[in-house]
């Protein structure tokens, strides 16, 4: 039996020699690789946090001490170790375990996180509670380098000058979001920590010291390094003690680390140095690549984030006032060619999403035409922005919202079914949602022509262009309505739904192509007003597409029989995005039984 198959509960764990540590590592990342290679998932990011994960729980007692991570792409080793080794295989598929942590999956996850920037506001939260119950655990996050200088995160950090005892920050520093990081503030800490006279001194602190270097012993070099590395005292000025960097990969000196922080007398931020991709070495050459794959460790193809990239070079090509900007997804929203091309006018910020709006809009403001390219799921971190610093001012911001709609095995935390909801109920913002990567391009134009602030949503995957495409100047929609049964359908998904609807039910049924949802077609919509509609859209019911049609027969005094098919009031969990759609009820069936 295999070191790894013996390790049925954390207490299995500890029973082991430090020694063998090594063994069971080796193990965690041979079963991370073969889950995902069947299954699809975050491999480069997970690979790199088995060594500290395994030493956390090899010193502390989860699940009473509290293990929070900052992005839930990095916890794979948590959940073999956290007793869910047996099921581990079921990861990332409809019924089985989350991709990401879920406090209704396990007693382990502490928190539900798939964003980045908040594992320090619930870190602390959890102290306060167990503070003024009089309970006793460690809390303890596990914060990614991109992550740590996160806006919520710099706010929990500075929010004041003490923090509660038992509380550990560990900052796992690869140098890497998704992409290379490019923060500046994770420069000026890396290049402060990583001084010849700062390394110098931690490696004679290590030799000389030994477990007493957060004793008495350590104290005695206060002095020196204030003057070494008088900085630090930025961080230990908000109430932390900082402590690094080290090893992250030295799985014996780790434990000894975590030893004697258990014993420091005030909250820690602990720096370990780690390589993404770890144990692997196509993940630790191309880290990006295989930060999130698919099965057989592939990456799948994404037509609209390529079009985006491709047509984005084209239009800068010919004007200068075009540029571009991501929150560390350059690869992910197809700006990789952008960013080589103009790269002056290419602009990554970072896990800030906030902040690349309004940047965005000061950009604008300036006389420039800036593209924001950001995951729907991670847009809406910046509401207030685009509502306040883009639409209130009509400055012309082009949002390209990439993984609009259902997104299949990353589940619930990364679902682009809020984005429409979001989006129309801002004045002055046209959302728009193509068909295909043609019309995405033909809809970049139109949008550049409104000089106004406009959104784009498309999904993921892979989808071939039609035959047939209408320019905007001709009619906002696209579609003919002379059967008594009209769908309108937004963007690709629904659009290819709404067709197999019309070739099973022949004559019965028109489709229509909504591309705008806001605004809506009211030529068109007059014009169907006595027919049975049906509309179709990835997104929730509540204040979707769908509705948006509703209000605008109620406001007219109009009551024609609508069906709307969207997304229930809940968070939908992991699966195929085919399976969710089935579990929402947006099914040819579904849709034929509403057909007069």
């Amino acid at each position: 039996m295999s070191l790894l198959e013996g390790i049925k509960t954390p207490s299995d764990l500890k029973k082991l020699s430090v020694e063998s540590l090594c063994g069971v590592a080796e193990e965690l990342r041979e079963r991370i690789i073969g889950v995902v290679d069947k299954n699809g998932g975050h491999l480069s990011s997970n690979l790199g946090a088995v060594d500290v994960i395994l030493a956390l729980y090899y010193v502390f007692d989860f699940p009473k001490d509290k293990l929070i991570f900052d992005v839930g792409h990095q916890a794979y080793a948590h959940k073999i170790l956290g007793g869910r080794n047996d099921v581990f295989d079921t990861i990332r598929k409809s019924g089985g375990l989350s991709g990401f942590p879920n406090i209704f999956e396990s007693e382990y996850d502490s928190f539900c996180v798939g964003h980045a920037g908040n594992s320090i506001s619930a870190g602390l939260g959890y102290c306060n509670a167990r503070d003024t119950l009089k309970q006793d655990y460690y809390v303890i996050d596990f914060v990614g380098d991109a992550s740590l200088f996160n806006g919520e995160n710099l706010e929990a950090i500075t929010s004041n000058d003490k923090k509660p005892n038992k509380f550990i920050i560990i900052l796992n520093d690869n140098g890497m979001s998704i992409s290379k990081n490019n923060n500046g503030m994770y420069k000026f800490v890396s290049k402060m920590t990583t001084r010849k006279s700062y390394g110098a001194f931690m490696r004679f602190a290590s030799v000389t010291l030994g477990r007493l270097f957060i004793g008495r012993a350590l104290k005695k070099f206060k002095n020196f390094i204030k003057f070494n590395m008088n900085r630090t005292t930025v961080i230990e000025a908000v109430g932390l003690k900082y402590l690094g960097i080290f090893d992250g990969h030295n799985i014996k000196e780790l434990v000894r680390i975590f030893n004697d922080v258990k014993n420091a007398d005030e909250a820690v931020l602990l720096h370990l140095k780690t390589i993404k991709g770890k144990g692997m070495p196509e993940a630790e050459n191309k880290s990006d690549y295989y930060h999130g794959v698919g099965r057989n460790l592939l990456q799948g193809g994404n037509t609209f984030s390529q079009a985006v990239g491709e047509k984005l070079c084209d239009v800068a090509a010919s004007d200068e006032r075009i540029v571009a900007l991501c929150a560390a997804m350059k690869d992910g929203t197809g700006l990789n060619k952008f960013s080589e091309l103009f790269p002056n006018r290419f602009y990554d910020v970072g896990i800030a999403e906030e902040h690349a709006v309004t940047l965005a809009a000061g950009m604008a403001l300036g006389g420039l035409r800036p593209f924001v390219c950001i995951y729907s799921t991670f847009l809406q971190r910046a509401y207030d922005q685009i509502m306040q610093d883009v639409c209130m001012q009509k400055l012309p911001v082009i949002f390209m919202v990439d993984r609009a709609g259902a997104v299949g095995s990353d589940g619930a935390t990364h679902q682009g079914l809020f984005d429409i909801t979001y989006l129309r109920s801002i004045p002055n913002l046209n959302v728009f949602a193509p068909k295909d990567a043609e019309e995405l391009k033909i809809t970049i134009d139109h949008c550049l022509s409104l000089s106004l602030p406009c959104a784009i949503r498309y999904p993921n995957g892979h989808y071939e262009n039609a035959a047939v495409h209408t320019p905007f100047s001709a009619s906002l929609w696209e579609g003919e309505t002379n059967s008594d049964n009209v769908i309108l359908a937004v963007g690709p998904r629904m659009n290819e739904l709404a067709w197999k609807v019309s070739e099973k039910c022949v004559g019965k049924v028109c489709v229509v192509n909504a591309r705008s949802i806001k605004p809506l077609d009211e030529k068109l919509l007059d014009k169907i007003a006595n027919k049975n509609i049906i509309t179709l859209e990835e997104n929730v019911l509540s204040g979707g597409f769908g509705s948006a049609v509703m209000e605008y027969y109620a406001l007219h005094g109009l009551s024609p029989r609508i069906k709307a098919f969207a997304y229930p009031d809940e968070f939908i969990p992991h699966g195929t995005q085919s399976e969710q759609m089935g579990l929402a009820g947006i099914t040819t069936d579904k849709i034929i039984d509403a057909l007069i």
